[in-house]
């Protein structure tokens, strides 16, 4: 039997919704999923803290406390980012363990924790935090095609993983580039070495290869795979729940789940995506098999799109998918995740627009300095010198780079406590991820985007409307359609 980790609460939305579903929209089918009988089901982390807090106008320790509520038999699960926890830079360690210990007593069960270098140093402290609160740890590895992306690479770091804790693992194949063959060649040569635990396949349906790959990891034993309840699968998103359950049915991996159970969840998150019709964008529905070339996920394409028209270059467009490829390389193959994506996308298009490293973002600064952790692979010291100059070995750290972190959680409390902000400890930990917005919330100044009784949303013909983030700038973002159709 292979068990499945259903996504549709958490990266579901985030993959083909722009992470808007709102809390009350969710809610009324939880009792039905809870049913199903899933490994897990992911409801939180990843960008929903951001979202809630940013655009949403959200409590996300509540919404967290009542998926608890209304799924008591299910493990629920959330994506950590190791020493980022739930945001775009490192955390000091302080930070990192209350948040997971925040994170179980309101609700967490089950803990992926994955660092977008696969630098296991960064992995450490929120594997003990979890370990410690008697959580299940699920150690995640990035997949990436390069030549250190080894199928031996992921055996020896899953064997670490194993070593530190983890109660079990999960390739993280976040582009949806995993081919059949390397999915099958990584979980059987984990088992052929003797790794015990149980080990996910994550992937997303981009490429159109993922419900092959899923096929083949089961024939190599893999134990959980993770899918999406249908209206909100495909596309960038991830394989439909309901067509694995059946396609799986009368071979020695069936889960054994009622699909009249799964028809019952489909039917009502039917209604929620057409509820949701304002964020339907064509081209995050559509299989691109180029991602199998270029690695670049989809939300990391259209942030291209909009980088490229800030600098009015968007026919560069092209250039800037090459020179991502080449900014890989020259970092030592980082995985394209969050936020090693965001920093590759951003530093491409500054070289295509000006030239290579003619301009440099902090954040690629940070990251060649070591700030974000070591790379897969090393990086030269001419793109070394490139980036921060003649006397880059002054600047370069060999640390984990949290060691460099002074603690935050008592200043925190003090810095909320002399502005007559309430400093519960969940409180203080939104404060020191995401002070302005976490200050906005608690004085009521959020306001949502949208409210669930405004839905759904009528635009112009052709016209989708969202907002977006270029180098910690957010823009609204309308786009209509042209003339030309």
């Amino acid at each position: 039997m292979v068990q499945i980790t259903e996504l549709v609460f958490r990266d579901g939305h985030q993959s083909v919704l722009a992470t808007r579903l709102r809390t009350e929209d969710m809610l009324p089918i939880a009792k039905t999923v809870d049913e199903v009988g899933f490994f897990s089901v992911e409801v939180w982390g990843g960008a929903t803290f951001d979202v809630c807090l940013r655009y949403l106008a959200e409590d996300p320790w509540e919404r967290l406390r009542l998926f608890k509520q209304n799924m008591p038999n299910t493990p629920l699960q959330m994506l950590e980012r190791a020493m980022n926890i739930v945001a775009y830079r490192n955390f000091p360690d302080d930070i990192v363990i209350k948040f997971i210990e925040l994170a179980h007593k309101n609700g967490v069960d089950y803990f992926r924790i994955f660092d977008a270098l696969n630098d296991l140093r960064n992995l450490k402290v929120p594997i003990e935090a979890a370990k410690k609160v008697g959580a299940h740890v699920q150690g995640a590895l990035c997949y990436a095609i390069s030549p250190v992306h080894t199928v031996e690479y992921y055996v020896e770091q899953f064997k670490e993983l194993v070593k530190m804790g983890c109660d079990s693992l999960c390739i993280k194949d976040m582009a949806g580039i995993i081919s059949p063959q390397r999915a099958y060649d990584i979980i059987k040569a984990c088992k052929e070495e003797g790794i015990k635990v149980p080990i996910d396949l994550h992937s997303h349906a981009t490429s159109g290869m993922a419900d092959l790959a899923y096929i083949k990891a089961c024939e190599a034993g893999v134990d959980i795979i993770d899918c999406c309840i249908s209206p909100l699968a495909g596309g960038t998103g991830h394989p439909p729940t309901e067509s694995i359950v059946a396609g799986l049915m009368d071979t020695p991996y069936d889960p054994g789940y009622d699909l009249q159970l799964l028809a019952k969840c489909r039917d009502y998150l039917q209604k929620v995506w057409e509820k949701y019709k304002h964020l339907h964008r064509e081209q995050a529905m559509k299989v691109d098999p180029s991602v199998t070339v270029h690695q670049i996920p989809g939300g990391m394409l259209s942030n291209f799109v909009i980088q490229l028209e800030q600098f009015g270059a968007v026919d560069k467009y092209h250039e800037v998918l090459l020179e991502t490829a080449r900014v890989q390389k020259d970092f030592g193959w980082p995985p394209l995740v969050t936020p090693t994506s965001q920093i590759i996308g951003v530093q491409a298009t500054l070289n295509v627009v000006f030239g290579r490293y003619k301009r440099v973002t902090k954040e690629t600064k940070d990251y060649v300095k070591g700030m974000y952790g070591n790379p897969p692979a090393e990086i030269s010291d001419e793109v070394k010198e490139m980036v921060l100059g003649p006397n880059w070995r002054d600047e370069v750290i060999t640390c984990r780079p949290a060691d460099l972190l002074e603690p935050m959680y008592k200043k925190t409390r003090e810095e909320m406590a002399s502005k007559g902000l309430p400093t519960t400890p969940e409180w203080i930990v939104s404060y020191a991820l995401f002070p302005a917005q976490t200050e906005d919330f608690l004085r009521g100044r959020s306001k949502p985007e949208f409210t669930s009784q405004q839905l759904p949303l009528e635009l112009g013909p052709g016209e989708r409307r969202f907002k977006a983030r270029l180098n910690g700038s957010e823009y609204d973002v309308v786009i209509l359609k042209s003339k030309g159709g």
